[in-house]
């Protein structure tokens, strides 16, 4: 039986480096977003779990879908797929790390690494376009 987890995520580049968030009490860096919650909207979501995060303001009316991924989740039962919608959207405020997030980071390519497959998956059409610093 797989197990399909449904998350947006915001894509932030600056300078060719691309914001990274780690949240409370985990090694791992994700891309900003979080998982739908009921009949939510791709958008509706994005802009709640952003302000969550990172205490920021999106901008509906400039939010883009740049590409949706999929990749299995490490560490997870057999058929855990991870399903991460990727849009770009201007924001209002001052990008902070919530009581949710330990720590925020600017990654180039060469931070691949550190974040999870399916975030590795967007890293690397970043990278092909040209938008992420090696």
């Amino acid at each position: 039986m797989s197990t399909l987890i449904d998350t947006v995520a915001w894509v932030r580049i600056e300078d060719g480096r691309i914001l990274c968030a780690r949240p409370r009490g985990k090694g791992v860096f994700y891309i900003p977003g979080g998982k739908r919650e009921g009949a939510e909207s791709d958008v509706e979501t994005l802009l709640r779990e952003i302000e969550e995060e990172l205490t920021v303001l999106l901008d509906p009316v400039t939010a883009k879908h740049v590409a949706t991924y999929e990749a299995e989740v490490p560490g997870a039962p057999d058929g855990t797929v991870v399903r991460m919608s990727c849009w770009t959207a201007e924001f209002a405020g001052t990008i902070a790390a919530s009581s949710e997030i330990d720590e925020i980071a600017w990654f180039s390519y060469a931070d691949r690494p550190r974040v999870p497959p399916v975030d590795q998956l967007l890293f690397d059409d970043l990278r092909a376009a040209g938008s992420l610093h090696p």
